[in-house]
């Protein structure tokens, strides 16, 4: 069983309207692309496969229709289906997004425990949100309960000693230099332990 042309096989995309479009799908480059991020040779993919590796030169440069037959064995040999031959990888479109912070420039929201200097804080669609905290509670008891919300987080200790306090685990000291990644749905709540206000970089996840 021959395919018709699998190098102008063809998929379905979307625009950025949301309209669906037809693009084709060349075979040879798929395979060639699957083969090299496997980092084989092209005579080693072929023994994987079963082929000669003058078929499968032929396949990935457009020169030849493979059977069924040869199409299942490159799929074997690349462990993989049929059918993901066929499939390229989702690639998302390619941004060229960029903010820069100049120091003091950033967004400021003090509160009576924390003040935090969002950064990028003109950046929409963001999947982080990074902030610098000046840590201004010196007790647990300052704090009215826990602070939790969606996502993880990383805080990264920039100046003095804090005290990081979680719901699940013992509290932990941490200086200049030290980090700590955790989940922010975990009540947390941190306190400087310095003579001055702690200085962290704050980064949460917004997924």
């Amino acid at each position: 069983m021959a395919l018709t042309d699998p190098n102008s096989m063809i998929r379905v995309a979307r625009e950025a309207g949301g309209e669906a479009h037809v693009e084709p799908l060349n075979l040879g480059e798929r395979v060639r692309e699957l083969r090299r991020s496997l980092g084989w040779t092209l005579e080693e993919a072929a023994n994987r496969a079963g082929l000669a590796r003058s078929t499968l030169s032929k396949i990935e440069n457009g020169q030849m229709s493979p059977t069924y037959d040869a199409l299942k064995k490159l799929a074997g040999g690349l462990s993989i289906s049929v059918p993901q031959l066929f499939t390229p990888p989702s690639r998302q479109q390619v941004m060229g997004r960029m903010a820069v912070t100049k120091a003091g420039d950033g967004q400021s929201q003090a509160t009576v425990t924390y003040e935090h200097e969002l950064l990028a804080a003109h950046l929409t669609k963001k999947q982080m949100l990074p902030y610098r905290a000046v840590i201004r509670a010196r007790d647990l008891e300052e704090f009215d309960g826990w602070v939790r919300h969606d996502g993880e987080e990383f805080l990264y200790v920039l100046t003095g000693v804090i005290r990081l306090y979680t719901e699940f685990y013992e509290p932990v000291e941490l200086r200049r230099g030290d980090s700590a990644y955790y989940d922010a749905a975990m009540g947390h709540n941190v306190i400087s332990l310095s003579e001055e206000d702690a200085t962290l970089l704050w980064v949460t996840s917004l997924v």
